[in-house]
């Protein structure tokens, strides 16, 4: 019943396997779909893989944190991730991005986030502040 609920829930990525389609989504949220206390939703979602066309994941995997945008919509912070990483993969590496400048970037794009968030995320993704990204050449 569990996975069943995730697959309605992110019904968007099973079909292409695109993270980004990835909608932010609780434990709350699959508990109130299976009639089931959240407690129970963490037990299975906590011991258990599901093999996809895309690989196989642990059911984890699916639940993420949303963070609002101007328009008022909720995406997945592995979204935001990725667009920190791609931002961080294409800075100038003489000026590396600072978390108050890629907080800039990421508020001109819509995404409603704050610097501390951008450091933890930066730091979930293993990437190091600017300063030691910063190549001399």
């Amino acid at each position: 019943r569990t996975m069943r609920a995730i697959v309605d829930f992110q019904y968007d990525y099973f079909l292409e396997g695109d993270e980004t389609k990835l909608r932010p989504m609780i434990l709350k949220d699959i508990a109130q779909m299976i009639n089931m206390d959240i407690s129970t939703v963490s037990r299975v979602a906590s011991s258990k893989t599901v093999q996809t066309d895309f690989g196989v994941f642990p059911l984890k995997y699916f639940f993420s944190e949303g963070i609002a945008t101007d328009s008022g919509e909720e995406v997945s912070s592995r979204e935001v991730k990725q667009i920190i990483k791609d931002l961080i993969v294409s800075e100038d590496k003489k000026k590396p991005l600072s978390d108050d400048k890629l907080e800039d970037l990421l508020n001109e794009k819509g995404y409603n986030i704050a610097r501390r968030t951008v450091a933890k995320y930066r730091e979930q993704l293993n990437i190091p502040v600017a300063r030691l990204r910063k190549e001399m050449r």
